[in-house]
């Protein structure tokens, strides 16, 4: 299953710099662009790379804070006779050259955050074709990138001034804005009282009673029941309910540790509007994290796991609120969830 791309902030607005932004993600032939509510991006090509990726990482405000890096693997295919790729690189054909200096070159990997290894890199190659790996089907398509380029300077606000990598001007660095303040999600209690043998029997059975009683088409043989203790008044109860070939739907209330018991559903509502329109999220592969003290979601797009959605929520008291959600609506096998690009983050 492949998810469609999302672009919730528009292209073309050069407005005055927003306190908070709205996370973006948008596809341009074979390169796929994602900017967080920080305004951080991250471009990348998608598609058939057989494993050869350049991705590119930029942060919003004045200083030019960059990455771009190529590799060659993928989260299906690791690399383990294939000689180093510095020396294979061809562009449109003919050998790649790199300063050597400015990049850390490893045998599958080549890194650089210099500034102006990577916008002269950028200005030699965005109007070619692709980049190939000799002796091997590693492709980088290069169809889309200077689109993508565009859509990021545009987002960042750098169109006309001299950090832009598309569309320079004579703007100083100081005229692009600075990043939104980072949001912070608070904790309602780092370390509740832990729950006892009687609340845990207690919440159990009644777990049982709420899964009987719900609309649910899981298999009641298959279905289990998960408590955990959130605050030192109140519990998470977790239950499964709907299952497909990999993903597992799970319903959730947040339960009094008394009786008699007192439930509210839990709803995990997003702070902006994805491509679907919903901004109500599905509790998708849920598990609560003892140590972080936060609910989890993995919603995979496929059973490889190399594209889908996954959440972070903290319980500040008294709802869940998103800490982190990451996305990756391009299934080509080449990284996991802790990779998947990020559009929203929290502190």
């Amino acid at each position: 299953m492949r998810y469609r791309s999302v672009l919730t902030l528009f292209f073309g607005i050069l407005a005055a710099p927003l306190l908070c932004a709205a996370p973006a993600q948008q596809t341009f032939s074979d390169w796929q662009v994602t900017c967080n509510n920080q305004n951080f991006c991250v471009a990348r090509n998608i598609g058939e790379h057989q494993g050869l990726v350049m991705t590119l990482e930029r942060s919003a405000g004045a200083r030019t804070d960059a990455t771009l890096r190529i590799d060659y693997g993928g989260i299906d295919a690791p690399i383990t006779k294939e000689p180093p790729i510095a020396g294979r690189l061809l562009f449109d054909g003919q050998p790649l050259a790199l300063a050597g200096e400015r990049w850390q070159i490893t045998p599958w990997h080549l890194v650089t955050d210099n500034t102006d290894a990577i916008t002269s890199f950028l200005k030699n190659i965005q109007e070619g074709q692709s980049l190939t790996l000799q002796g091997s089907k590693g492709t980088i398509s290069l169809l889309g990138l200077k689109a993508a380029l565009l859509f990021i300077d545009a987002l960042q606000k750098r169109v006309g001034s001299e950090t832009a990598w598309i569309k320079k001007g004579d703007s100083p660095s100081l005229s692009v804005p600075p990043a939104p303040a980072l949001k912070k999600v608070a904790t309602a209690n780092v370390a509740p009282t832990p729950l006892t043998h009687q609340e845990l029997n207690d919440l159990l059975d009644y777990g049982t009673w709420r899964m009987n009683s719900s609309q649910c088409s899981l298999d009641p043989m298959r279905r289990q029941v998960r408590v955990s203790a959130l605050t030192d008044d109140k519990a998470l109860l977790l239950i499964d309910c709907e299952a497909g070939a990999y993903n597992l739907v799970e319903r959730a209330w947040l339960v009094s540790r008394e009786k008699p018991f007192a439930a509210r559903l839990v709803r995990l509502l997003l702070p902006f509007t994805p491509d679907n329109g919903n901004d109500e999220m599905e509790l998708m592969n849920a598990a609560f994290d003892e140590k972080t003290r936060e609910l989890t979601t993995l919603s995979k797009g496929r059973s490889l796991a190399d594209c889908g959605v996954s959440s972070r929520w903290r319980f500040d008291g008294q709802r869940f609120r998103l800490v982190r959600y990451a996305q990756e609506p391009s299934c080509d096998s080449w990284h996991g969830p802790d990779a998947w690009p990020t559009l929203w983050v929290t502190r």
